[in-house]
């Protein structure tokens, strides 16, 4: 085993080819069982690294399975309409994710025929493949010396480096793939290594109450030896989040269809969900009988935090199904915009994305088609949302 490193201090092959060995035997050893570990197939190690993306393995294991039983190569995921495929991924969040990965399979069949290209310059072309993904890619399907830098590898390399900048400064995100990349070049197996990486993030080098006295590279790490592990790595400044204030109207036909509408904001584009509104819709309210507030839903995403209260209420039966698609066609108004406490929001900041391009289409669904219609989480706790036990009307009183 190397010595302990100094603070800041990068790495030489004298002291990386230690390291990266101790940590291929320490993942032989103790990787988890993980469906696509069990996979050589470069397409399907490129759906995992998608979905692993700000999610957790025990969230993405059965979406994961899922979608290559329905999607099991990647010209079928190629094939497929947009629509088919964010219904596959329905309640994995992170949507752009997905449309960025039928994008790049559609690209690799029109250019490359159909395989993923082995040249890592060829495959950071293709949509959605950033270096990350890109490095995960190359090392894992094809055994290439290609870095990885994620967050759990981030914390890993931070701390055995005694690396002081914060994530996301210039200086942290240069030091990191230096040492990723000292790394993976003195591995015997760059697949095992970068994943190793990933693994030691996971299980052992964790953010809070790190299990140092199982880590393969304790007697190294500056940060155990010097008591910092709970200070580093050090935290990039968050962006506070805005907070949206939003009414979802969750409307449904004496047959039990539900009233959904298709999103054409960059938010949530392509995915059905309850009519959103940021203000009361008269038109919609005018087509229904028994509206109530039901409850009140809060939705976290990365830079926004969305306040929904739920308005149910049944479509009066003299609204046809003709009728029904065409109420509430009015898009999302900058001007209507309002926080929690009522005080009014920049549009350009916390509506960024909700802002529909084109008159949102509707559609009456059933229950039973729910599992065929691309929904969304938030959609998903909206119509879970159940009527209140006195069914008491709310009204016109909504402001």
């Amino acid at each position: 085993m190397a010595q302990e490193l100094k603070q800041g201090e990068t790495l030489t092959p004298s002291t990386a080819g230690p390291l990266a060995r101790a940590l291929e035997r320490w993942f032989a050893a103790s990787a988890r069982d993980l469906p696509w570990r069990r996979s050589a197939d470069p397409y399907a190690i490129w759906v995992s690294e998608v979905m692993l993306q700000q999610t957790q393995v025990a969230t993405v294991i059965p979406y994961y399975e899922r979608f290559l039983a329905r999607f099991p190569t990647l010209a079928t995921l190629a094939e497929a309409s947009e629509e088919e495929v964010l219904a596959a991924w329905a309640g994995l969040g992170y949507y752009r994710r997905a449309r960025l990965l039928h994008a790049g399979v559609r690209e690799v069949v029109a250019r490359y025929g159909g395989k993923l290209p082995l040249a890592r310059d060829a495959r950071r072309t293709l949509p959605g493949v950033g270096p990350y993904t890109n490095g995960a890619i190359g090392s894992i399907a094809f055994e290439a010396r290609e870095a990885v830098v994620d967050g759990n590898v981030a914390r890993v390399l931070s701390r055995l480096c005694g690396l002081p900048a914060p994530l996301g400064s210039r200086a942290s995100t240069e030091a990191l793939w230096a040492v990723a990349t000292q790394l993976v070049e003195e591995a015997t197996q760059p697949s095992a290594l970068n994943q190793g990486l990933m693994e030691l993030g996971a299980l052992v080098c964790t953010k809070s109450k790190p299990r140092c006295y199982a880590c393969p590279w304790r007697e190294s790490c500056c940060a155990h030896a010097r008591g910092l592990t709970d200070k580093l790595p050090r935290a990039k400044p968050k962006t506070p989040q805005a907070t949206v204030a939003l009414l979802a109207y969750v409307l449904e036909t004496q047959c039990g269809q539900m009233l959904l509408e298709q999103s054409t904001g960059s938010l949530f584009r392509g995915l059905w969900s309850p009519p959103l509104r940021t203000e009361p819709d008269p038109t919609l309210e005018a087509s229904t009988v028994a509206l109530q507030e039901a409850g009140r839903v809060t939705h976290v995403l990365t830079h926004r935090r969305l306040k929904v209260r739920v308005l149910r209420g049944r479509i009066r039966p003299d609204m046809g199904v003709n009728a029904s698609v065409q109420v509430g066609l009015c898009p999302l108004s900058e001007a209507s915009i309002t926080s929690v406490s009522g005080s009014k929001q920049n549009a350009t900041g916390p509506m960024q994305g909700l802002q529909p391009s084109v008159p949102a289409p509707q559609a009456l669904v059933a229950l039973a088609e729910f599992e065929s219609v691309p929904m969304s989480r938030l959609a998903l706790k909206l119509l879970e949302v159940p009527w209140r036990r006195d069914d008491a009307p709310l009204g016109r009183a909504l402001g």
